[in-house]
């Protein structure tokens, strides 16, 4: 990774920290996001520890509506003109419904839209042979991606919507990957596993308490970042593209993940709300 770019969302804590010291200290440039401006003086720090050589950088951004998207996207083209790596990692979970300023669903805003408009306005600064690398989840299993009702109006459940975030994640990658066909720019995501990070401390009452009781028996950060790490710089992940890992293996996740019907779907409704083209 020596003189590369990384780029990667949500690099103050848990999996992205742990990733962005990792490739620090392999030899790349760190170029990440924050919500708060203390805690992305303090990563800046640690990753000039890891690396003192190389310039990292931060923006501050907010993730949920779609105009800090792209207005994020921007503040990161001008610290980032090439990009080697897109790691999009940011990600929330809400106990109550939640509509963002532009009418959608919380987690569906964070977890899902800020990694697609994120990658379309970066899409100018990948390098020829870039990697997108985003963080989803085995909870992807629990979602269902139901088109004509993509807010959960018809019910909420904290747990459905983070998983339809992930399916969301999956889908949308293979997508991108099959768009990006005849080019040597990759799309990976992965599944981390049940990691102790700052993840779900907002959660109250009983759902928090279980965060509580299973944080006891999670990997460490740098465990369930190992698979963001080697996809984004090992050379055993080369020209591998689509995919869905776990354990720096191939996996397969369920057959709701494997529809290439609603992952076009999900595409067209992206670019839809977005409300800008697509760029692949």
């Amino acid at each position: 990774m020596q003189g590369k770019t990384v780029v990667i969302t949500g690099a103050t804590s848990g999996i992205g920290a742990a990733a962005a010291s990792a490739l620090a200290r392999q030899g790349a440039r760190i170029v990440f996001t924050a919500r708060d401006e203390a805690k992305a003086k303090a990563t800046l720090d640690e990753l000039t520890r890891a690396n003192p050589d190389a310039a990292h950088d931060f923006i501050i951004a907010d993730l949920t509506t779609l105009a800090a998207m792209r207005e994020a996207g921007r503040a990161l083209l001008s610290k980032a003109r090439r990009i080697d790596v897109l790691a999009n990692n940011a990600g929330v979970i809400v106990q109550s419904r939640e509509l963002t300023a532009d009418g959608l669903e919380m987690t569906f805003a964070v977890n899902h839209m800020a990694y697609f408009v994120l990658t379309e306005v970066l899409r100018p600064a990948l390098a020829p042979d870039a990697r997108i690398v985003s963080t989803a989840s085995g909870a992807h299993a629990a979602g269902r991606l139901d088109f004509d009702d993509l807010t959960f109006e018809r019910g909420y459940s904290a747990f459905r919507a983070y998983g339809t975030s992930k399916l969301c994640n999956i889908l949308w990658t293979r997508e991108l990957a099959r768009r990006l066909e005849g080019t040597r720019i990759t799309a990976n995501c992965f599944h981390p596993g049940g990691v102790n990070t700052r993840f779900g401390d907002n959660m109250s009452g009983l759902a928090g308490a279980a965060f509580g009781l299973l944080k006891k028996f999670m990997l460490s950060p740098a465990q369930g970042a190992d698979t963001l790490v080697w996809l984004a710089a090992s050379d055993d992940a080369e020209g591998l593209s689509g995919g869905y890992f776990a354990k720096r293996r191939l996996a397969q996740p369920t057959a709701a993940a494997r529809d290439d019907i609603a992952a076009r779907r999900l595409w067209e409704v992206s670019v839809r709300l977005a409300g800008a083209p697509a760029r692949v």
